[in-house]
Parts: structure tokens; sequence; C-alpha cells
């Protein structure tokens, strides 16, 4: 038989560094980072739960492909390590606080569903750790969103601390000591992915570019310029580094080209800002990666390198391709589908405009009924010259620097039948909510004294941020004469957060806090 051609399916790259030895070179890789959690944890809170999550995420998930493997009769895959790989970077994107089941299941569902399912090694459309992250993220936020602080309460990440306004310690992120995920040590990733770089097992186009281009939307949007601080803080959070070295450099859902490569890299660095600066969910980076994994075919399709002295022309012609008008290469499912799609956004937007005024009128007493919890005195509420005056000057911007993204949206007099002012009413809204924005009226007293709060908007978690809107935690601000609040301090100023909704109560706080300022620097002494 003539051996002069071998057939056989791609890759047709050899190489003589193979999938196990590739993948055993990663799992050592992140080894640096899996140490440095374990031991944090233990130093801080004398516990192993990060060191069960990883072995219990990592142990699931080959355990998930031998079963597979088993159950159809295939290849047995399970030690060239792919699976080993997905539950470390699961695992190390993961709290030490969440439940050990948690990584069981996301495990589980990174291998059977986003890998095996598709195929197996080499066919996932996206990367499955990330994948898996994202679907306990979905499926189990509460549990996913616990970080346990010194003092055993649960406690925002520095990426929330960021997002609300406050100082982080760079330093502390940088070695992995700050409140965060198992993998969060900047410094033992880098040494790392580094490793990995200098061996060229990832390409430095994609990890560096995605830097490269999260650092640039932050300088240029993030609104504090490119102050190096803050610059370094959003670079050492929210999983940029290890995104960047570990996830987007997976071969499967990556370009194979350079120039696609970056493109990739800047998208996923684009995005990540993106929804940091303007999204309300401090854990982003993930969703960026993923979209940027979904884009990869697209890039690969029209990022082609091409042979030099040859034009596309030339090489569609000698391939023997023709040219297929652009209506031919529509799908027709995808016409019909824009078609309907059009038709249902002209008849939503129809019935909105009929039912407007009834919605606004509908929010206006809902309004108007959270005024009078918060000044039960009050017959009317009229304007105050001055606070209008001070609310336009802020044209509709962000009130304050110690606030985080607080707005004022109305201040008001509260008038009993006598025509006696009896007190004041703000209406504030946050942008800092796990959900969303939180708005919220405030009521005080001529002496700056907190008659209560009401909330006007809250989409908050069901069972955790929601839990604001309860006696429990409202009424902590009820007949309180403060400067301001703090959360979770010994003083007497004090407000209890909702356990495992910190982000929840910081927003409430700063809100209340925002209005209370902005009664004592404006309204104060008003009428």
């Amino acid at each position: 038989m003539n051996r002069t051609l071998n057939l056989s399916a791609g890759p047709h790259i050899r190489d003589r560094w193979t999938t196990p030895f590739i993948m055993f070179v990663v799992l050592l890789a992140l080894l640096p980072a899996a140490v440095v959690g374990v031991v944090v944890n233990w130093i801080h809170y004398h516990s192993l739960n990060a060191l069960w999550i990883i072995l219990a995420s990592i142990g699931s998930a080959m355990l998930t492909e031998l079963l597979f493997c088993l159950a159809t009769r295939r290849k047995i895959t399970v030690l060239d390590g792919s699976a080993a790989v997905t539950g470390m970077l699961l695992a190390l994107s993961l709290s030490p606080s969440t439940p050990v089941y948690l990584p069981v299941i996301g495990s589980v569902f990174a291998i059977l569903v986003v890998k095996c399912c598709f195929g197996g090694l080499g066919k996932n459309f996206i990367n499955p750790a990330l994948a898996a992250r994202c679907f306990l993220l979905i499926s189990f936020g509460n549990a996913m969103t616990q970080f346990p602080a010194l003092d055993g309460m649960s406690s925002a990440t520095p990426v929330a601390e960021l997002a609300a306004g406050r100082a982080v310690n760079i330093t502390s992120m940088f070695f992995g000591t700050a409140n965060g995920v198992i993998g969060g040590s900047i410094l033992a990733l880098l040494v790392g992915g580094l490793i990995l770089w200098g061996l060229d097992i990832i390409h430095g186009e994609i990890c560096f570019s995605v830097i490269a281009g999260f650092t640039l939307f932050m300088g240029l949007f993030g609104g504090q310029g490119f102050d190096p601080k803050f610059l370094l803080a959003h670079l050492c959070g929210g999983g940029v580094v290890m995104g960047a070295f570990f996830m987007a450099t997976d071969y499967t859902t990556s370009p194979v080209s350079r120039l696609g490569q970056l493109v990739y890299g800047c998208l996923i660095g684009v995005l990540g800002a993106v929804f940091r600066i303007f999204g309300h969910s401090a854990d982003s980076f993930s969703y960026s990666i993923i979209i940027a994994n979904l884009a990869t075919p697209l890039i690969d399709r029209f990022i082609i390198p091409t042979p030099y002295a040859y034009r596309k022309s030339a090489i569609r012609k000698a391939s023997g391709e023709k040219k297929i008008p652009l209506s031919q290469r529509i799908p027709k499912p995808v016409i019909a589908l824009t078609v309907i799609t059009l038709l249902a956004g002209v008849a939503l937007s129809g019935v909105f405009t009929m039912t407007e005024d009834t919605i606004e009128a509908k929010k206006l007493e809902e309004k108007r009924q959270s005024y009078k919890v918060v000044c039960p005195d009050a017959a009317t509420f009229e304007e105050i010259e001055a606070a209008n005056a001070a609310i336009e000057s802020l044209g509709g911007g962000v009130y304050g620097t110690n606030f985080g993204k607080s707005f004022i949206n109305e201040a008001l007099a509260g008038v009993d039948d006598a025509g006696n002012v009896v007190g004041y009413v703000l209406s504030v809204t946050n942008g800092n909510g796990y959900s969303g924005d939180i708005k919220l009226s405030i009521g005080l007293k001529a002496d700056g004294t907190v008659n209560g709060i009401s909330f006007t908007e809250l989409n908050e978690t069901p069972g955790k941020g929601s839990l604001a809107a309860e006696p429990a935690f409202m009424d902590q601000f009820n007949n309180r004469t403060v400067d301001a609040f703090v959360l979770n301090k010994d003083a007497d100023n004090s407000i209890d957060s909702i356990t495992g909704a910190t982000i929840t109560s910081s927003a409430v706080v700063n809100a209340v806090n925002a209005g209370l300022d902005f009664f004592h620097s404006v309204m104060q002494g008003g009428n």
C-alpha cells in the first residue's frame, strides 16, 4: 500500500508537546495561585474549605469525563489533563466560602454539557470553566456572592468596593490576601501566566491585548483618567489577570491568526471594561470572555492571513470559490426572524405608547405614598428653590465623591394643613445595587433626625438583597441623628448589613448618606 500520502483529520501540524504535557504544565502554572488561596483561607478563617473546593472541583470534573466515556464507549480521555485543568480553573474562580456542592455541580455542567456533549476536547465553543461559573452565578446567585470577612460577616469584594466609590488595598489584592476568590493572588497568577507565555504555550497576542484593551478603556472612560492607583486596582480585581492568561487563551475558543488574536483580546478587554464601568454586577469579566468566544468563528472567517503578493480575489479564483450575493448568503430563517422581531417591536412600542400616561401616573402616586410614609405629618409636599438649583447644577451627575453612584432626584418640604413645615423628604438613587438601581425616599426632621426610609425601586435578589425592604433592616435608620451612617462598625452610627447581601446594604447606606449630606449642606434651614 502506498503510504506517501497520510490522510487524517485536522489538526495537521504536529509538535513534540502533547496535550497531556501541555495540560500538566498549565496545572503547574495554576498551582501557586491555588497554594496561596488555600494558605490565606487557613490563616484568615482557620478553614480548609478552599482546599476541599479545589479537590471536589477537579475530582468531579475528571469523574464526569470518565463516566461519560464509559457510558458512550468512547476512548478514555480523562488522563489527558483537560478535565483537571477545567476543574482547577473553576475552583480558583470561586469564593473560599462557597458550599462544596457548587463546584461539583459546576464541574459536571462544564464537562458533561459544555465539553462532552459537543464532541469532547477541541469541540467546545466556549470555555467550559467560564460557562460553569456563569451557570452557577445565574442558578445559585446567593451562594456564589458570599465572601466572608475577618469578623465572620459577609463582605464585599475589592471590585465591589471600587464600584461603590471606596478605596481598596492594592497590595493585599496583588498578593492575594484581600477578600475575594481562591485564585485571587495576582502575583501567583502572573508567575504562572508568564511561564506559560515564555514556553510559548499561550499566545502573548491574546493575554497582553486583553490587559491593554481593558486598561485603555478604563483610562478613557473610567472617570478618573489614567490614574495609576485607579487602573492597578481594577487590573488586580475581578478576574482580569486570570481571564487574560488562563481563560481567554484556550486554544479551542480563540482565533488562530495573530491579527485575529489581537482583535479577540482587545474585544475581551473593552467588553470587560464596559461591564465594569456601566454594569451593575462587580463580576462581569467572565461574560466578556464568553461573548468573545462566541465571536471567534466570525473573527476567523473575516481575518484570514493571505500569502504575500496575493489578493483576495486571486485566492478566491484559484480555489474555485464563487462570489455569492449577500441576499443568498443570509439564510431565510434569519430573514423571517428579523421580520418577526421588527413586528413585535412595533407592537410593543404601540402598547407602551398607549399605556405610558397610566404608568407615569401610577409611578407618581407610588412616589407620593413613599413620601407620606417617611413624613407622615405632611399634608402636601412643596419644592425648595435652593434645593432645586443645587440639583440642577449637578446636571444629572453623581452627587459627591464618597457615596458611590448616588444621585439626588428630588428634595421637598413636607407642609401640614396650616402651612407649617413639618419635615423634609429626599428622593435618592444609588446605582451600586447588586441587581440594578436602588431608589429610596428619606424622611428628615428639621434638625436632621431621620424619620425613616422607604423604597420606590428595589430589584435585588429575592431572599437576600430584597430583605432591605424588611423592617429588620429599614428600622435601623429610624429616629437617628447622625452626620453619616457606617456599615458593620462598633459605633453609634453603625448599620448592620444583611447577611449575604453586603453590596445591597452598602448601596442603601451610601444613598442615605448622600441624602444626609445634601440636606446638611443645602436644605437645612430652607423652606
